[in-house]
């Protein structure tokens, strides 16, 4: 999967929203000062070629919908980050949170439990 221009992430964020709509839907989603009408028409036929986006036509006028949902694009997303600045560890990835001093010590701790929950729930997979 091919990854996103912050412009054309910004449109999928909003089609992910919407779940699908015209050229002037996805604009209005967008805060002031808008971009032009051109420029997201322009993005959404980018987005439809690198297969993110389809489209269903009423005469000259295109509904655009996502192909690509919001939860496979990040996971992809997050594959690559890990790859490329993290050398793929997870470890690595958690020293760096576990160090940086703008994450809490709340995050931490909910980070904690959650992987807590993690671990017990596979564990009981495991031993069925």
């Amino acid at each position: 999967m091919k990854e996103l221009t912050k412009a054309e992430e910004q449109v999928m964020h909003v089609l992910w929203e919407i779940e699908k709509g015209f050229v002037n839907d996805i604009l209005e989603h967008f805060p002031d000062p808008k971009p032009a009408y051109n420029t997201i028409s322009t993005v959404v036929r980018i987005l439809e070629k690198k297969g993110f986006v389809s489209h269903k036509a009423y005469g000259k006028t295109h509904e655009y919908y996502p192909l690509v949902s919001k939860k496979d694009y990040t996971s992809n997303f997050f594959r690559g980050f890990l790859r490329n600045y993290f050398s793929n560890s997870y470890e690595a990835l958690a020293t760096f949170l576990a160090n940086d001093k703008n994450v809490s010590i709340n995050d931490l701790e909910e980070m904690k439990k959650l992987m807590e929950e993690e671990i017990q729930k596979q564990k009981s997979q495991n031993n069925e």
